[in-house]
């Protein structure tokens, strides 16, 4: 699972039928202090989030098709939550 900001919708004038009456959300992986952690990329959006929402994000395929609650295909990466607040805390001990 990985901590992403959603940064946009995706609009698509065709689609895989896989994806047809879901919305697509563009989403940035991004670390504890919310500074960007790697590529953006496209989620399928099942926790109804909008643009600015921090969220978690599945990125395999089978986890994909258990939240949306079909067979594997052409989905690779869900939007699972919408996350209230994160609490960092340190491990390190001196």
């Amino acid at each position: 699972m990985r901590l992403c900001e959603v940064i946009g919708n995706v609009v698509a004038a065709r689609q895989h039928p896989a994806f047809e009456g879901r919305a697509l959300m563009l989403v940035r992986p991004i670390n504890a202090d919310g500074g960007s952690s790697g590529p953006v990329f496209i989620a399928v959006d099942a926790a109804q989030a909008g643009a600015g929402d921090r969220v978690l994000v599945v990125s395999e395929g089978n986890g994909a098709a258990q939240v949306l609650g079909r067979g594997r295909g052409p989905i690779r990466s869900v939007l699972v939550g919408v996350v209230d607040a994160a609490v960092v805390e340190s491990t390190a001990r001196f």
